[in-house]
């Protein structure tokens, strides 16, 4: 099998990332066109100048093409099962961001129609593909820290998104805290069977005003036993705040967050080290080049890959869960929400 030939459907931040990404650092596979309905002139420019020169406004003429036998859909989260469903009766191998809808329904009836298709079908959970992370998750697995007790998480933003963001989101726990959910699950290897949200609104009264919180914690059960603890904020004044740690029987592991350098000085009056990187695309970049050379990869030697359907619907339920406890004050179980 040559070079696999992708078309990336949705041309915002996160196409730009992919398609640098597979440009510059998968030569298993190339980028063939690019569709936005909404591309400006920069945008065109952007992706012309990394070798991209298939431009379309319409991103059923990518499906249409027989070149392109997948596809990496960056589009809104609204569009994601709508595109997932025609790109698989299309027969087109499928990367999709995260979520895939925000609706269980919708979200069951997309991964019916990809189950019926036969492609591969792989979520956007990038997290699982960071080397600290997997260096924790290894940790677990070699059963170095023998059986898991306790899952920490933080994950907090340098800052807020703007609130017209925020208002079709879907909120906190499914744009946010779904990454740290399915962290959760990928960390421990067991899934979660209830959740504890406590929310509130403490940095921007404007996203109180827009339905959403921007500081959380949400406790979890997981099925073998252990408990877990997840806190998101919206804003980390110092950077992106990006830890997680497992402790158990036999030991702990934790990383921290990654540094423009580890350099540390130390004087008679201070301690002092870099702050963390900024944002997510700093801290993450290589996560995203790995998890869509882990989709190729896939597809190339006929695998299953890393991370299916079903890791994007268990996300969206612990995230719909957690929005039902906090509404409700209550602990919430995910049988409740299937």
């Amino acid at each position: 099998m040559g070079k696999i030939k992708l078309g990336i459907i949705g041309a915002g931040r996160i196409g730009r990332v992919h398609a640098e990404s597979v440009t510059f650092h998968i030569p298993d596979a190339e980028v063939v066109a690019v569709a936005d309905p909404f591309i400006t002139a920069e945008g065109k420019q952007f992706f012309n100048s990394i070798g991209i020169n298939e431009i379309l406004n319409d991103y059923h003429k990518i499906l249409e093409n027989k070149e392109i036998n997948s596809v990496l859909i960056c589009s809104s989260t609204d569009t994601h099962a709508e595109i997932t469903i025609a790109a698989a009766k299309a027969g087109k191998n499928i990367f999709c961001e995260k979520p895939i809808d925000l609706d269980i329904k919708r979200i069951k009836e997309t991964l019916k129609a990809v189950e019926k298709s036969g492609v591969k079908f792989q979520v956007g959970f990038n997290r699982r593909f960071d080397r600290n992370f997997k260096a924790l998750k290894n940790s677990v697995v070699d059963g170095k820290i023998g059986k898991v007790h306790i899952v920490k998480i933080t994950s907090r933003d340098p800052a807020p998104p703007p609130v017209e963001y925020i208002r079709v989101s879907g909120g906190l726990f499914c744009d946010m805290m779904i990454h740290d959910f399915d962290l959760a699950r990928f960390l421990s290897g067991s899934e979660v069977v209830e959740v504890f949200a406590n929310g509130t609104v403490l940095i921007d009264d404007a996203i109180g005003k827009a339905g959403d919180i921007d500081t959380a914690i949400v406790n979890l059960k997981f099925a073998n036993g252990a408990i877990g603890v997840i806190d998101n904020s919206r804003q980390a004044v110092y950077g992106y705040d990006q830890r997680a740690e497992v402790f158990g029987s036999a030991g702990c592991a934790a990383v921290d967050n990654e540094k423009p350098s580890t350099a540390k000085i130390s004087t008679k009056d201070s301690v002092s080290e870099e702050k963390p990187l900024y944002f997510f695309l700093e801290r993450y970049m290589q996560a995203y080049a790995a998890e869509v050379k882990d989709f190729i990869s896939a597809i190339k030697d006929g695998k299953e890959v890393s991370v299916g359907g079903r890791d994007g619907l268990n996300s969206v339920i612990i995230a719909k869960a957690a929005l039902k406890s906090l509404k409700e004050n209550r602990p919430v179980k995910i049988s409740e929400m299937e």
